[in-house]
């Protein structure tokens, strides 16, 4: 990727609408003849100017907006030109063949944001928040990645950072004087500034994790045996007609799979085949398949039906379960039998709707959300969108500090436990990242962001 050359791109998703937009980025100077052979005037800088776009036998191609934003202040930190036209594909790609005549080349993904952070305009947490901003799929997951892109991830980071910044500061000083003892005072330092960047390390761990949740999404699996209502509720989860419900046993082959927003986390529901013994291959296929289903799950919610009881089947499905899988167990058609006494689960009705509410909120214990709003705070506040690449130079920095502790005592050891915990922490943000990773982490943007 030559990071000097003119890029565009198509910044609009594709397909028809009102508006679309391409995008134009290079050094200093250099879209000056680009915009002035397109738009056919100088353009004002950060000032929106009607303009004809013309293809280079002087032929319309559309009326439009044209914005310039002069380096350093836009974007990408480059000079940026954005066009505004009417969304037609067939406009938008004249277009960019225009930009493309005059000097520009495609961009490829995430590179107008990987300039960005490149030219200092955002960290490297910071250009992650665009695109899960991009792909959120809740408003609470919205919300996140705008904190991320505003930077409150990135502070709390370096917040933790500088707290480690000050203990190797005060560890390396008595490694440049051998000569003097370390006191008990010294020591002592040492463990309280440690644990002090242990805590918060932990606090923005939780809070990492919850924003995983968040991106990422859990998946919960509706297992049980035939006719107890499983497709029932996945339809009434849903708030719409998913899954074919019938009285016939069976009904349902394989894995349905609906997405619904339970406290702000997109949670994947799938609805399976019932479990028992069949001789029917096609039921065998499905029964096989929910299996597999389950495997993968982040919860199981045991479907029983409440007017049956528990039977020795359900104790089989329970009994075969993944262990570690968490399990819920919710007791079905409690508008026909009351739930049974001394028994743990959720009772409800997915006919009536009732205690179904209750079981969205078990799902969401299930599944580890717990938000980090107080007391007349939002759901979420305070949640960092987070990715598994965060989550694994956070859980680094965590091991590192432990074994920082368990060397307190040499302190040679002591100062490169800190050390490598540092670079893990400072990877989140970029300023201890290889090009690898930069690449890999682009290169999953799209391709005019």
């Amino acid at each position: 990727m030559a990071d000097h050359d003119t890029i565009a791109a198509i910044a609009t998703a594709p397909g028809r609408a009102g508006i679309g937009v391409v995008r134009v980025s290079g050094p200093g100077g250099k879209l000056g003849e680009l915009s002035q052979n397109i738009c056919g005037k100088k353009l004002r800088p950060r000032s929106a100017t009607l303009c004809d776009f013309h293809d280079g036998d002087g032929v319309l191609i559309d009326q439009g907006l044209a914005l310039y934003f002069p380096a350093p202040h836009s974007y990408t930190g480059e000079d940026v030109l954005e066009l505004q036209g009417h969304g037609s594909p067939v406009v938008l790609q004249r277009l960019l063949k225009r930009c493309i005549a005059l000097g520009a080349r495609i961009a490829e993904p995430g590179e107008f944001s990987k300039r960005a952070f490149l030219n200092n305009k955002m960290d490297l947490a910071q250009a992650e928040g665009v695109a899960d901003l991009i792909n959120a799929a809740t408003d609470e997951a919205a919300r996140c990645a705008t904190r991320s892109i505003q930077g409150e991830f990135s502070a709390a980071v370096h917040a933790l950072g500088r707290q480690l910044v000050e203990l190797r500061a005060l560890t390396e000083a008595t490694l440049d004087f051998p000569e003097e003892d370390i006191d008990i005072g010294t020591r002592d330092n040492q463990s309280n500034r440690l644990g002090t960047a242990q805590t918060a390390l932990g606090i923005l761990l939780h809070a990492a994790n919850q924003g995983s949740l968040l991106r990422e999404g859990a998946l919960v699996v509706l297992a049980g045996q035939p006719n107890v209502g499983k497709s029932s509720l996945l339809n009434r989860l849903a708030g719409e007609e998913i899954a074919i419900v019938t009285e016939i046993p069976g009904t349902t082959r394989d894995a349905i799979r609906q997405s619904i927003n339970i406290k702000g986390v997109p949670v994947h529901v799938i609805d399976t085949a019932g479990l028992r013994e069949s001789t029917d291959p096609v039921e065998q296929i499905g029964i096989a398949r929910t299996w597999v289903a389950i495997e993968k799950a982040d919860l199981a919610v045991l479907v029983i039906d409440t007017s049956s009881g528990e039977t020795a089947l359900d104790a089989a499905i329970k009994a075969r379960l993944p262990q570690g899988l968490r399990c819920i167990t919710a007791y079905n058609k409690c508008d026909l039998a009351p739930q049974p006494v001394g028994v743990a689960g959720v009772a409800l009705s997915a006919k009536t709707g009732e205690g179904v509410e209750s079981l969205r909120n078990a799902i969401a214990d299930g599944i580890g959300w717990h938000g980090m709003g107080g007391a007349g705070g939002q759901e979420g506040e305070g949640v960092f969108m987070a990715r598994t690449r965060h989550l694994a130079a956070l859980q680094r920095a965590q091991t590192g500090l432990a074994r920082a502790g368990a060397q307190i005592g040499q302190q040679e050891l002591f100062a490169e436990e800190l050390r490598a915990a540092h670079e893990a922490l400072m990877s989140i943000t970029g300023e201890m990242t290889s090009d690898e990773l930069l690449g890999e982490i682009f290169s999953r943007f799209c391709i005019g962001k």
